[in-house]
Parts: C-alpha cells; sequence; structure tokens
C-alpha cells in the first residue's frame, strides 16, 4: 500500500495518475476536500480509500495497514496564510508526527518541503545540510517548512527520511488553488479575456519590470524525481526540486503568448503593499546534491513545459467548460 496525503490536490493526484500508469492501484489519498473544486482531480483516478486528514492517524491505529511508501504532500501550500498556529499545526506537527510513524515503522517517507524556507536568498540556494540553520523566510508558511527541516537535520534524521524543496511548480490539476495558482494558469484566462497579462512592476532598481526571476519546474518533472526517490531508498536527505535555472516572469509570458498563437501583450501593474517585504525577485535551485545523488534525468525546458501544458491540458478545459 502507498499513502499519497494532498493525493487530491496538484502534485498529489499528478503523482497518484502516474502511479495509475505504473499499474499501482492499492493507494490510499489522504486530504481534506471541503468547499474546494479539487474533488474534480479524483474521478479518474484508481485508488483503494479515501480518508481526511483529520481521521488519519485514528485509521491507521485501529487499521494497522501494511503500508510500502508514504508521500506526504498534504499542507497548507498558502504562502500568504497569516495564522501562524495554523500553519504550525498543519505544516509542522503532523508531518513530523507521520515521520516519527514512519520512522518506527521502517516505512519510506517523503515530504514536501519549499523553496520558500531561503527567504530572499540571502545564502544562496543551495540545499547543503550545514545552511539550513542560517536561512531566514520572508513569510509564516516558508517558516512552517523550514521547522520540519530543522527537526530532521537536528534529530540526525537525514539519511532514513527525505525532504523536497519545491521551486515554481506548474502544470496540471492546480485548478482548484484559487490565487495560489500558477501564472501559466492565470496568463491563459486573462489573455483569453483581454488579449493581455497583467504583471507585479518590480519592486526593486536590480531588476526591471517583468525580468523578476523563479526556478519554473514542471508538475511532471517533480513527480519523475519523487518516483525515482521512492525506488532509490538508499537516497535520503533533503533535496532542492527545481530545474537549476532561472527564467523571467515575462519569458514565462513569452511562451504562453506562443502556445495560445496570439500577440503578446504584457502589462505591468503595482505589487501590493502585503507582499512589497516579502517577494522574492531571484530564486534558482542548486541542483548538484540531487545529481551527485544518481538522479540524471534532464527537465523540461520552460517553453516546452508551458506548452504541453496550455496545449494539452488548459485549451481543453476551456473548451469543456
Amino acid at each position: 500500500m502507498i499513502i499519497v496525503t494532498g493525493g487530491a490536490g496538484f502534485i498529489g493526484s499528478v503523482l497518484v495518475k502516474r502511479l495509475n500508469d505504473e499499474g499501482i492501484d492499492d493507494i490510499v489519498i489522504v486530504d481534506h476536500l471541503g468547499k474546494s473544486e479539487k474533488w474534480k482531480n479524483l474521478i479518474s483516478l484508481s485508488f483503494s480509500e479515501y480518508i481526511h486528514k483529520d481521521d488519519f492517524f485514528d485509521w491507521l491505529e485501529i487499521e494497522e495497514p501494511e503500508i510500502e511508501a508514504v508521500f506526504h504532500l498534504g499542507a497548507c501550500s498558502s504562502t500568504t496564510e497569516e495564522d501562524a498556529d495554523y500553519l504550525y499545526n498543519n505544516n509542522y506537527e503532523y508531518t513530523r508526527e507521520l515521520a516519527v510513524y514512519c520512522l518506527e515503522r521502517d516505512i519510506r517517507y517523503i515530504y514536501a518541503s519549499s523553496a520558500a524556507t531561503y527567504g530572499a536568498g540571502e545564502y544562496g540556494y543551495s540545499d547543503a545540510d550545514e545552511l539550513t540553520g542560517k536561512l531566514r523566510p520572508l513569510n509564516k508558511y516558508g517558516f512552517s517548512k523550514l521547522l520540519m527541516d530543522k527537526w530532521v537535520l537536528g534529530n540526525k534524521l537525514e539519511d532514513k527520511i527525505c525532504g523536497l524543496r519545491f521551486f515554481n511548480v506548474y502544470g496540471p490539476n492546480e485548478y482548484h488553488k484559487g490565487a495560489m495558482k500558477s501564472m501559466v494558469y492565470k496568463a491563459f484566462y486573462q489573455i483569453l479575456e483581454t488579449g493581455s497579462v497583467k504583471l507585479f512592476r518590480s519592486n526593486s532598481p536590480e531588476y526591471a519590470d517583468g525580468e523578476q526571476m523563479r526556478d519554473f519546474i514542471y508538475v511532471q518533472d517533480v513527480v519523475d524525481v519523487m518516483l525515482w526517490l521512492w525506488e532509490h531508498e538508499e537516497v535520503n536527505g533533503i533535496y532542492n526540486i527545481g530545474t537549476g535555472k532561472a527564467r523571467s516572469w515575462k519569458e514565462m509570458m513569452q511562451a504562453v503568448y506562443k502556445a495560445m498563437d496570439k500577440p503578446e501583450k504584457i502589462e505591468y501593474i503595482e505589487m501590493p503593499e502585503n507582499l512589497r517585504n516579502s517577494y522574492q525577485n531571484y530564486t534558482c535551485a542548486d541542483m548538484d546534491k540531487l545529481r551527485k545523488a544518481g538522479y540524471e534525468k534532464p527537465f523540461t525546458p520552460l517553453e516546452d513545459g508551458v506548452a504541453d501544458y496550455v496545449r494539452n491540458y488548459l485549451a481543453r478545459e476551456f473548451r469543456n467548460l
């Protein structure tokens, strides 16, 4: 049996689909559907059981299932969430408790961390263990993720479990994420409605408008890494999951326009006050650690990933509305 927490969510549902493609359907999905639209991500998936996240630990105690691996992707992923206690309980305590359960039973445990742990990047974007204690996240979400990474390293568990610092992931099945949808999704619908797309003006003299940079990674590449780590149980520790190449927001928008075969028109708007002090103008994953661990598959270029997402997913969704 494989457990996927957050299995109805963005990355989790893509992971479950890929497991299904490999002929695996003995999967328990743990999530909180609530009033969101992410239940739709489950329609085409094959799994043995769905369990609400608040009932999961009771279920484990009662059922005592034989589990091969736990992919813990469930968390509050909103970088603007203001309730620090909620983030602490949901993103740190829950993740830690599940880690302890897996460690006690020798279950493969892979959990989601975040590039938000790097803050403004004062110490770069290296996943070297010795730098973790220096990191200063810019928001409460990043802090909640960093707490778990520190717990792993502080208890010398980096050779027993695996944490993944996801950079800017985009791709199908993010439709339910509200304000946290990727800019590919947002731009697609903005362009359809108005012909133009809006980006934030720069808040730094070091970056021109639209030239703020991110390490954008296609969700299919993220899943490739997770499946590889599942197959290679000897590989543990905390790893960056990006491409190792930073691209600008403008370049991403140009890729969307090209995929839609429409003329480019980008407008720049003021950055909201609540984001100005916590906005990352540049991120780029140092991927040496994962490569040295043995992962060799190349990452999808931005233009190719955007084209696949726009043409094979977003365009089909729009036609079905």
